[in-house]
């Protein structure tokens, strides 16, 4: 007589499968339900529990990792009874399920028996040497055929079959892949996608050959795999073969007891994950929902999710009956033979009216799309090749549903060191898979978790697809930093060093230019992160021209213009105007240049007037014009000192005790042009009335009865920070020394892009050791940080002057290298009924004037 488990007073619930969504369903109903209350069995085919299979080619890595998900001693310890075996019936009726002699009775059943590879009916296919990419036993059943082969082919150039190729070229093989369709990735990519995979993966050495329909597997006299045959008649020798050509969910069981399945395969099932019998539930690669199969891992965990819900509540364990699936995102990032692709919302662009942007840059290997509503103003979905930096933002548009208020080709763009963010929420979506969001994480790093595998235990993020794991390292590390741990600072894979390693190392060998950097201290070629940092460094130390050839190509964007861009891509120009202490004559000729090209005029909280929508062809004559009326460049567009803002002071203000403007005059002259690590502002008040708001400032001063009060390491932006009190009561010259030693200090030692307010939070010791350093002399640099500053001082140019001078410069102004046209793109806009030139006398007929965001 066959043995048969009887349901006890608790109730049963049985799970056939145990790959990555039926563990996540096991944890989902042990978090919902104590394990006293609840029996669960799960069924496995295979001999071990659940595993990792998103990662499965990791497991040729040296050494390899464990992807075990679960093991049989874990799972005994949360009351969890495992049958391995493979269930040949279901009895619904009875309700039990058959594993080899056993009849295992349940309450409610969950089929999770997820799906198994396609593979094509063509001649030769069990053939010696023929494999599937599926289960840890298919992989070790190919490393131990690749022992005494040469090459290997992948049929299939989609998601899986990639990470094949990447399993045979890690095992030493001539790779190929074979795709039937005309580019890889059909089901993820567009053409241009695909071509863009298929030049990097080709640069690697592996053969990438599309639209090609194999017929036949070649084998020779005993059997054994010689190569492929195309129906086209051309062949492709090989010594092994690893299908991948797509998954059939599998149903067998569904269809031998009986429930709907699907006319292409599938076990139908509800918004509840229920299938046609009310005792019976399907989850993940093998269910079938509103006529989609999803061979995706987020929504196999969304769907264990809701099924959790509503088997707690079928067996009055609580739950929740108003728990719902209704669809899955099916937005992808992924690291495939080393190269990033992503695919997020309508990516191939289905959506009636839908338009594109997209970008191809051959040279950097990397492809990106953006899918736009009818009107431009959304982001529907997009595609990412070979740079998925930006595409967790890009995700959290597409999903939220945000209104764009750049220009969409901005988001797409290559991100320059300190560019403007997307136009995202502050707690942006860091994992798709599980819906975890900023917040979330910075929330289990403030309850100790160190790492990133500590981060996926507390939140579920990376447990996926694992494409988040380097946005959710890159937030760890950000968030230890805030909390002022000490983390990994390298400034960028091509140097080993942190920003204020490098700095010291440039300075001390005295390096002049971006090749002896990289040449002695670095690799590669360098990237949009380490390029600007190292020209920061060498202004910084030598104070020479940045439109230098040598130099040139290092800046991003602002400074290769001298400039800062606008969102219409048109350029803002900002004169110094020191303290804020402007004469007549300097008032009527800015106006005089902003009416001759048509500028619209702001003034800033810098106490300064920001013209703004010049075109890049007019700036070298807009600069002449304000140079020849005694004006030089303000630097809003460098890391470097913008404005020291005063108020009136002693000379006007019947409350102030000191020349508050005299001194911002001659704090700005000194720290013009100075170069750092992010952007300086100051402010000088001459009282405690704070009208020139000092303490908001990276380093600001206050007025006494006695002298002058310094503080310093203070912001505004995002994160507002009240600058901390340095020194009191100091006469000017021993506060300019005082200055001095701190702005070099900061230039020496701060991160790339690390505003001073951060630098002073993470500085050991805090604002106690800067006075030691700096007042003190505790670490004898006092000397050379003078020294450093009076070199600067003593070097100080005005840049647009420069420029100017050398006409080798101007070129580069121009729109067009083989034309003087000018841009014919530009969108001016009129947000608030400003004045327009048009309504000006003498400039009758030009466009109204462009709206952008300065940055003073």
């Amino acid at each position: 007589m066959t043995p048969e488990l009887v349901p006890t007073s608790l109730p049963h619930i049985v799970i056939v499968g145990s790959g990555m969504v039926g563990h996540r369903l096991v944890e989902n109903l042990r978090a919902g339900a104590d394990a006293t209350a609840l029996r669960l069995t799960v069924i496995s085919e295979e001999s071990r529990l659940a595993y990792d299979r998103v990662h499965l080619s990791s497991h040729f890595d040296d050494p390899a990792p464990d992807l075990s998900l679960a093991r049989p001693e874990s799972y005994a310890g949360q009351g969890v009874n495992v049958v391995f075996g493979r269930a040949s019936a279901v009895d619904r009726e009875a309700r039990t399920v058959t594993v080899g002699e056993q009849h295992l009775a349940y309450d409610a059943l969950v089929l999770a028996t997820g799906s198994f590879p396609f593979v094509p009916p063509i001649e030769g296919r069990d053939a010696a040497g023929c494999f599937v990419y599926r289960t840890l036993e298919d992989l070790e059943a190919i490393r131990a055929a690749a022992g005494t082969a040469r090459s290997g082919v992948v049929i299939g150039g989609g998601l899986l079959g990639l990470e094949a190729a990447g399993a045979l070229r890690k095992l030493g093989l001539d790779t190929h892949v074979v795709e039937f369709a005309p580019h890889l990735m059909p089901a993820q990519l567009d053409a241009e996608g695909g071509a863009a995979l298929a030049r990097v993966i080709g640069e690697m050495g592996i053969g990438v050959h599309t639209g090609k329909a194999t017929s036949q597997v070649m084998t020779d006299t005993v059997g054994r795999v010689t190569g492929l045959a195309y129906a086209d008649g051309g062949t492709l020798e090989t010594d092994m073969v690893v299908f991948s050509a797509g998954i059939r969910p599998r149903d067998d069981l569904a269809r031998a007891c009986g429930l709907t399945v699907g006319e292409r395969g599938g076990v139908a099932v509800d918004d509840s994950c229920l299938t046609s019998d009310p005792h019976i539930y399907a989850v993940g690669e093998c269910a079938l929902h509103h006529g989609r199969v999803y061979g995706l891992v987020a929504p196999g965990y969304a769907m264990a999710k809701v099924a959790a819900a509503h088997l707690l509540a079928d067996v009055a364990l609580g739950g929740n009956r108003g728990a719902r699936f209704s669809g899955a995102d099916l937005s992808t990032k992924l690291k495939l033979l080393g190269v990033e692709v992503g695919s997020f919302g309508d990516a191939k662009g289905t959506t009636p009216g839908a338009r594109t942007v997209s970008l191809s840059d051959n040279v950097r290997g990397t492809y990106s799309k953006l899918v736009l509503s009818p009107d431009g103003t959304k982001v529907l979905g997009g595609l990412l090749v070979g740079d998925t930096s930006r595409y967790s933002d890009l995700l959290d548009l597409a999903m939220s549903g945000t209104p764009l208020n750049v220009p969409p080709e901005t988001l797409i763009v290559p991100p320059l060191p300190g560019g403007a963010a997307l136009p995202t929420s502050t707690n942006a979506l860091i994992c798709s898979c599980e819906n975890v969001r900023t917040d979330a994480v910075c929330s289990a790093i403030g309850a100790g978790a160190r790492d990133v595998a500590s981060l996926k235990k507390c939140t579920g993020a990376g447990t996926g697809c694992g494409g988040c794991v380097p946005s959710l390292h890159g937030l760890l590390q950000s968030e230890l930093r805030r909390l002022g741990e000490t983390v990994t600072n390298h400034l960028c894979e091509h140097f080993a060093y942190s920003r204020q390693e490098l700095f010291g190392i440039v300075r001390v060998k005295d390096l002049r230019t971006w090749a002896e950097v990289l040449e002695e201290h670095g690799k590669g070629h360098g990237c949009e992160v380490c390029k600007p940092a190292v020209a920061s460094i060498l202004a910084s130390l030598h104070n020479e021209h940045v439109l230098k050839p040598e130099h040139a190509p290092m800046q991003d964007t602002n400074d290769a213009y001298l400039a800062n861009i606008q969102k219409n891509g048109t350029y803002s120009v900002v004169p110094r105007v020191p303290g804020g202490e402007i004469t007549a004559e300097g008032l009527i000729a800015i106006g005089s240049v902003a009416r001759k090209f048509g500028l619209y005029c702001k003034i800033t909280g810098g106490q300064r007037i920001d013209l703004l929508g010049a075109q890049r062809d007019d700036l070298p004559a807009i600069w002449a014009d304000l140079i020849a009326a005694g004006f030089e460049s303000g630097h809003a567009y460098g890391k470097s000192l913008r404005t020291v803002k005063s108020c009136v002071g002693s000379t006007w203000c019947r409350y102030g005790v000191q020349d508050s403007t005299g001194l911002a005059v001659r704090l700005e002259l000194r720290y013009r042009g100075l170069r750092s690590p992010h952007k300086l502002k100051s402010g000088v008040s001459g009282c405690t009335r704070e009208c020139a708001e000092a303490r908001g400032k990276d380093f600001g001063i206050i007025a006494t009865e006695k002298g002058w009060n310094l503080y310093v390491g203070g912001n505004g932006g995002v994160t507002p920070k009240h600058a901390v009190l340095l020194a009191a009561d100091l006469d000017e010259q021993t506060l300019i020394r005082t200055i001095d030693r701190f702005l070099m200090f900061y230039i020496r030692t701060a991160d790339r892009l690390q505003r001073t307010s951060t630098w002073l939070e993470n500085l050991d010791g805090g604002v106690d050791y800067l006075r030691s350093v700096i007042l003190d002399d505790a670490l004898g640099l006092c000397a050379d940080l003078d020294a450093a500053m009076e070199r600067h001082v003593g070097t100080y140019f005005d840049e647009w002057a420069a420029a100017l001078a050398d006409g080798a410069n101007l070129p580069r102004f121009r729109t067009f290298i083989n034309s003087d046209a000018r841009d014919s793109a530009i969108e001016w806009v009129n947000e608030r009924g400003q004045i327009r030139p048009a309504d000006l006398p003498g400039l009758d007929g030009l466009s109204p004037l462009p709206m952008a965001g300065g940055d003073d």
